[in-house]
């Protein structure tokens, strides 16, 4: 067998690696480690454990109560709370709302289940809930200034949210893997199993489970624990857990986590906000201390205008040398010294233009404080050489050398000179007759030639 050139060169060449990163979005990475569900952020600003989890199943609640007033999709419900959880476990109650970030999951859960509903509705429907909650006499809520801040709170922490969560808001629910197992069991036209294998699903919402374990494990521990209560009987031999690749150890922790859910008591609301602004305020006060010991006083520093730095759009660039306080009267010399010298090489670089305009300025402040009787000499033509009309031709004449008037006349007569102004006139009034006759002898032949003209149109017709 003959091997082609191009398949031994195919062969033959190195395989190398992939230098480009692969990004990697699973539900996978929904899942915390231990490390981070036991230290959670409000855990470390000093918020006890029972607290926290007692805050996380009211803002469940809440969730929960708004989505059927909103008439949400149960799927759209389950969706906001698992936002709600995951983002506590990045961020602490003490330092954010709970309230208004309870409204940003059920926004956005409405729009990722494309059943979106409106920030005031949903303001609305929770400042109802508070109401009920709190047996008070149920008022609509005023639109004035309190409610436009507390919407644009609530936008606010719904782009936390998705910042806080990397925009990956996908959740894999286990309410069609419920369907399914149980009909792979044989068991689905049971429906009394098939509902409380649901509750017991929904309810599993208020606590960490869905942070710890596959949605497909969670729907097995809740058909476990339903056939348990109603004591229906499932295949252990083999296991039937094993078919759908869960061990016992993960289900049965997951029922003991929402069975223990069931023994608590109902949190009281009171209590808990009043430990959580106290946290607050201790938060607040050591922020603000470490601020001050942070904050010292501004250096104030001078620039050196000498290195060449100065910049004639944005003052002075980053090249300009910062000069210590101790030099400052030396400074100030050196300014006012500049300043002196500035004006003088702006007094030696004057251009023409310039020497222009200011002779005329001196000229007109001159003429502005001259008395007024100079104005008078102008106006009745004094004989003086600087007044008089003709004293461009006076002085054009003193620079050619002096004539008499007699020396003008010394080589003809007068009389001659008399006798050719009067030939010459006589000329010049002939000249004028003859162009009168030409004239009108031109007007009278035009105006024969068109009578002509006429006649003969008329005789024509």
């Amino acid at each position: 067998m003959v091997v082609q050139p191009s398949e031994e060169a195919a062969s033959n060449k190195p395989q190398y690696p992939r230098l480009f990163n692969k990004i990697v979005l699973t539900l996978e990475n929904c899942l915390l480690p231990e490390s981070k569900l036991e230290e959670t952020p409000s855990h470390i600003d000093g918020l006890d454990k029972e607290t926290e989890k007692d805050l996380r199943i009211l803002g469940c609640e809440l969730i929960q109560t708004a989505g059927i007033l909103l008439r949400l999709p149960q799927v759209a419900m389950a969706t906001g709370q698992v936002l709600f959880q995951r983002f506590f476990y990045s961020k602490s109650f003490v330092r954010h709302n709970m309230e208004q970030v309870a409204m940003s999951c059920v926004c956005l859960a409405s729009k990722i289940e494309e059943a979106p509903r409106r920030i005031r509705d949903v303001i609305n429907v929770f400042h109802h809930i508070k109401q009920v909650r709190m047996q008070k006499e149920i008022t609509p809520m005023i639109l004035d200034q309190s409610y436009t801040n507390l919407k644009t709170q609530v936008i606010k922490a719904e782009r936390r949210v998705l910042k806080e969560l990397g925009f990956c808001v996908h959740v894999k629910h286990p309410h069609k893997l419920i369907v399914m197992y149980l009909q792979v069991l044989g068991y689905e036209e049971n429906k009394e199993l098939m509902q409380m294998a649901w509750n017991f699903m929904n309810d599993s919402l208020r606590t960490d489970v869905f942070m710890r374990y596959q949605p497909e494990t969670i729907a097995c521990a809740c058909i476990y624990l339903t056939a348990r209560k109603l004591q229906k009987p499932l295949p252990s031999n083999p296991p039937w857990y094993g078919v759908f690749k869960v061990t016992e150890d993960h289900i049965v922790d997951i029922c003991y986590r929402i069975m223990h859910l069931y023994k608590r008591q109902k949190p009281n609301v009171e209590k808990l906000e009043e430990e959580v602004e106290k946290l607050k305020k201790q938060y607040i006060e050591s922020r603000q201390k470490t601020r001050q010991e942070q904050n010292t006083p501004p250096v104030v520093t001078t620039v050196d205008r000498n290195n060449g730095s100065h910049n004639a759009w944005g003052g002075f660039i980053s090249r300009a040398i910062p000069v210590t306080n101790t030099d400052t009267k030396s400074n100030q010399k050196r300014s006012h010294s500049r300043s002196k010298s500035r004006s003088r090489s702006h007094s030696r670089s004057h251009t023409p233009v310039d020497d222009f305009k200011s002779r005329q300025s001196k000229k007109s402040r001159h003429r502005s404080k001259s008395p007024s009787k100079q104005k008078k000499k102008s106006r009745n033509y004094s004989r003086s050489p600087s007044s008089s009309p003709h004293s461009k031709h006076r002085k054009r004449n003193d620079r050619k050398p002096s004539r008499d008037r007699n020396d003008h006349y010394s080589n003809g007569d007068r009389k001659d000179r008399d006798r050719n102004r009067e030939r010459d006139r006589g000329r010049d009034k002939e000249r004028s007759k003859h162009d009168r006759y030409s004239s009108n002898v031109g007007r009278s032949s035009h105006r024969s030639s068109n009578k002509h003209r006429d006649r003969s149109r008329d005789r024509k017709r």
